[in-house]
């Protein structure tokens, strides 16, 4: 039974950290069928999987559509190194694939493209950049409907190769958020081990509902040796009211500096801001060691490189 015409709208159901419970039995629908649904929306756990995947193979639901929900599974969690060992399963079912087996695919090009985006993944995780390049061009040709879903993977190594040649003058002075003199990055890095810039704006709904989040984690890495440092993009009058009021309720010194990006060659644009808010790890030497959403765990595997002894806070969203 097919129950979900193309992958795409799968792809793109959760997010990383998105909760789903299973899906609850239709009228009428055969315990077959809600096995399927219930193995196909699973995002809970790897248990939890494993449960729903027991249940499929009692009720008769074939390897070939377990192997794809597996996929989902890792897929809407981002887990890539999941992804990428998947590679010789696929592989292997590629020489016995049938339509008919399928659980969300409505044509073999289809298959075959998300074929082609594991072999990327995998590519992309061995530093292979041509081969990176050559199995998701072929995904994209498979099948152009999934573009989404094969785009990000593109712009992060894109981001990575850019951010390779950026090193951060610490010499540079930003205005502060609530007035005096420039402040001088280096006078914020001083002895510590790194600087975490966070770029932010208070037009930016995420970036409002982070701060708590934030000063948790900024009070937390800073006593780690993490120099912490916001920077707005926007300098205009109402962008910075708007900032003070949003970071009173932190108190009267809010965790780490709180600057104004330069109208000159800003920070922003050096380091490819396109969404906020966002953090980038510098090292002492200025050179970018991740630049990505605060929720990565790329961010955390970065500083645990600085300082092993770095946890993760518990709190929701960026120690989550």
């Amino acid at each position: 039974m097919r129950i979900l015409p193309t992958l795409l709208p799968v792809l793109l159901l959760t997010s990383a950290f998105a909760q789903t419970e299973p899906a609850a039995e239709a009228p009428g629908a055969s315990a077959k069928e809600a096995a399927l649904d219930n193995l196909l929306s699973e995002r809970n756990s790897d248990k939890a999987l494993e449960e729903v995947i027991e249940a499929a193979r009692k009720n008769g639901i074939s390897e070939q559509a377990i192997l794809e929900a597996r996929f989902l599974y890792h897929v809407d969690r981002r887990e890539d190194d999941e992804v990428a060992a998947m590679l010789p399963e696929f592989t292997k079912q590629s020489e016995s694939f049938k339509l008919a087996d399928s659980a969300i695919f409505s044509v073999r090009e289809d298959w075959l493209a998300v074929c082609e985006y594991v072999q990327a993944i995998a590519a992309l995780k061995k530093s292979d950049k041509a081969g990176f390049k050559t199995h998701i061009t072929e995904a994209f040709w498979l099948s152009p409907r999934q573009a989404s879903a094969f785009a990000p993977h593109i712009e992060r190594m894109r981001l990575e190769e850019s951010m390779s040649s950026v090193k951060i003058d610490f010499e540079t002075k930003l205005a502060s958020v609530t007035g005096g003199d420039p402040v001088a990055l280096k006078s914020l890095l001083k002895d510590n081990k790194a600087m975490i810039m966070q770029f932010w704006s208070p037009s930016s709904r995420e970036s409002e509902a982070t701060l708590p989040d934030y000063a948790i984690a900024a009070k937390a890495l800073g006593e780690k040796g993490i120099a912490m440092v916001t920077i707005i993009p926007d300098d205009s009058a109402k962008a910075l009211a708007d900032a003070r009021r949003m970071i009173a309720p932190l108190g009267a010194k809010p965790p780490g500096a709180w600057l104004v990006d330069q109208k000159e060659n800003p920070l922003a644009r050096q380091l490819r801001v396109q969404a906020l808010p966002l953090f980038v790890l510098v090292s002492k030497e200025g050179r970018v060691l991740f630049n990505g959403d605060p929720t990565d765990d790329g961010l955390w595997d970065a500083l645990l490189k600085i300082d092993p002894q770095i946890q993760r806070p518990e709190s929701h969203g960026i120690g989550e």
